[in-house]
């Protein structure tokens, strides 16, 4: 067994005690960050690498409640973005020290804004100076980020629907069972993974998503890159409506998360006209058909915005499987370092013998 994949295994423990901490412990800093943004007439959220992506289906809980914000990563709101004074910042960092999350704090500093940091480290930068820190301590993963990633996005998605709404019990322990039932149907994907064809090394990889489930396919294009050290695409199924389909023929493989409320006929006329072509399918989403595609995970239901927290899953399981097909080791890496520090080309000294992926 990998590592990466013990670190998924583990991953729905992790994410049901932060939903408990969130509700408890840190229940405090969260309604602070909560009226931070409530009062602010900027708002900004940031990230870079896997913390990036994690903050995407936060981003879309602010705009479903009304609340526009600014979505920029962070080497971009760094370098090309003047903030005005009172903004706030809603960071997300798996270890807080980045370099771009560092330099981002004194600029922030500088620009009279408030940051509400979001981190698994108390003793990263971005805990420390935080003007609201929002501490999620799961333990480090071995390499790809599992439960950090997850944690991370609970965390931001939390203080969004705090933010437009309640992040209440009620809510909590509804999310905590959808978490159980993922593990429970943990054994029956690896099964479907194990069988399936849609998983076949040096294929062309696209991922497709809506909503808050872009997160997801963004994340999903990452661990493909580091685990499988394979090209691949991720988009919204709109977008990729307007062009990118040209690119489609047979042997391309094509994963579409389908949102349980919105645009799900469409998306799955997309799935049709895919398999038309001669593209492998999978279908990631609740309640689909078996036979929509050459592969259909079925997700348990989830509250609107919120069903990017476990549809993940799928395929970070299928990411570990494509690895071992293609003799890759997806325990370490090439060229990452574990925290990204300087800004200066690609970081190789001493990469081959990591064992960790860069933390964001």
């Amino acid at each position: 067994m990998t590592r990466f994949l013990q670190d998924i295994l583990r991953q729905p423990d992790e994410l049901m005690k932060t939903l408990v901490l969130l509700n408890s412990h840190k229940r405090n800093s969260l309604e602070s960050a909560a009226d931070a943004i409530r009062k602010a007439r900027h708002i900004y959220v940031t990230g870079i690498g896997a913390s990036w992506n994690a903050a995407v289906g936060a981003g879309l809980i602010f705009h479903a409640g009304g609340v526009p914000v600014h979505m920029l990563e962070a080497s971009e709101l760094l370098q090309f973005v003047a903030i005005p004074q009172g903004s706030v910042i809603l960071a997300l960092s798996r270890s807080g020290r980045s370099i771009e999350i560092v330099e981002l704090l004194a600029k922030a500093r500088s620009a009279g804004a408030t940051v509400i940091g979001v981190t698994n480290f108390n003793d990263g930068p971005l805990a420390l100076e935080a003007n609201i820190p929002v501490v999620l301590p799961v333990p480090p993963d071995n390499g790809i980020s599992v439960s950090t990633y997850s944690a991370l996005a609970i965390g931001a998605a939390a203080i969004a629907t705090a933010s437009v709404g309640s992040f209440d019990t009620q809510l909590v322990a509804s999310l905590t069972c959808i978490v159980a039932e993922t593990a429970s149907r943990i054994p029956s994907w690896q099964k479907q993974l194990t069988d399936t064809v849609w998983l076949q090394p040096g294929a062309a990889y696209y991922f497709l998503a809506r909503g808050s489930s872009i997160a997801s396919a963004f994340e999903a294009a990452l661990l493909w890159e580091e685990g499988v050290k394979s090209p691949a695409t991720a988009m919204g199924t709109g977008p990729f409506r307007h062009g990118p389909q040209e690119a489609m023929r047979k042997g391309v493989h094509v994963a579409i998360w389908v949102d349980r409320g919105q645009m799900r006929e469409p998306d799955l006329a997309v799935a049709r006209d895919l398999a038309y072509i001669g593209c492998s399918v999978l279908l990631i989403g609740h309640d689909l058909p078996e036979d929509a595609g050459d592969l259909v995970i079925q997700l348990p239901p989830s509250p609107p915005h919120w069903q990017f927290i476990t549809d993940i899953f799928p395929l970070q399981l299928a990411a570990n499987q494509l690895a071992q097909l293609s003799g890759e080791d997806c325990d370490s890496f090439r060229f990452a370092s574990y925290i990204v520090q300087g800004e200066d080309g690609l970081v190789l000294k001493g990469a081959a013998t990591s064992t960790r992926a860069k933390s964001s």
